[in-house]
């Protein structure tokens, strides 16, 4: 997904990367990562780290979704990287269960997967005519889009666990890593 930021220096598509509970070292590795190639200059990092609270981390992906939206809907491409959708879901899970929401499969609440509907639905591409609408006359002819790059991390590469089953039913194609072959170098 990194590559994929980079790749986009000079194409004129604003990336947004958002970390959610990654360590802060992972993060920070990132960002340097981004530097050494030039991407920052096309990339917004939104961070909601392993330290900062569950609804800073649950809340961290829709900021980063509105970011992509304000270029989106000026007639831009934008590209957003959620990485990771199940540390989000997992937040939303500890809050959830702090404001006595009955838990469903695996104690997540039962509308998870309207949580992550709603947030990947929101990447599209949108018409010059709504463009010229919304932008109230001041961009004629243009269209926008926003591309969403959702991450999950799966435990044991267990693809049937219910986030990774519910995030693949709603996105239109998957790539899968093995951690053996990333650990093998």
């Amino acid at each position: 997904a990194i590559d994929a930021i980079i790749n986009q220096k000079g194409t004129g598509v604003t990336c947004v990367y958002v970390a959610i509970g990654q360590k802060q070292s992972t993060i920070a590795n990132v960002v340097r990562k981004l530097e050494e190639h030039g991407a920052m200059e096309h990339t917004i990092v939104v961070a909601a780290g392993a330290a900062d609270p569950a609804p800073m981390q649950f809340l961290a992906a829709y900021s980063g979704c509105t970011m992509g939206e304000y270029f989106r809907d000026r007639g831009e491409d934008a590209m957003i990287v959620y990485d990771d959708l199940s540390k989000q879901a997992v937040a939303y899970r500890q809050v959830s269960l702090l404001l006595r929401r009955p838990p469903g499969r695996e104690a997540f609440p039962g509308d998870v997967f309207y949580l992550h509907s709603r947030l990947i639905e929101r990447a599209a591409r949108v018409n010059a005519d709504y463009v010229e609408k919304f932008t109230d006359g001041e961009v004629k002819g243009k269209t926008g889009s926003l591309t969403a790059l959702p991450i999950i991390e799966t435990q044991g590469g267990d693809v049937s666990a219910f986030v990774p089953t519910n995030v693949i039913s709603i996105t239109d194609g998957q790539i899968f890593l093995e951690t053996d072959l990333f650990n093998s170098g």
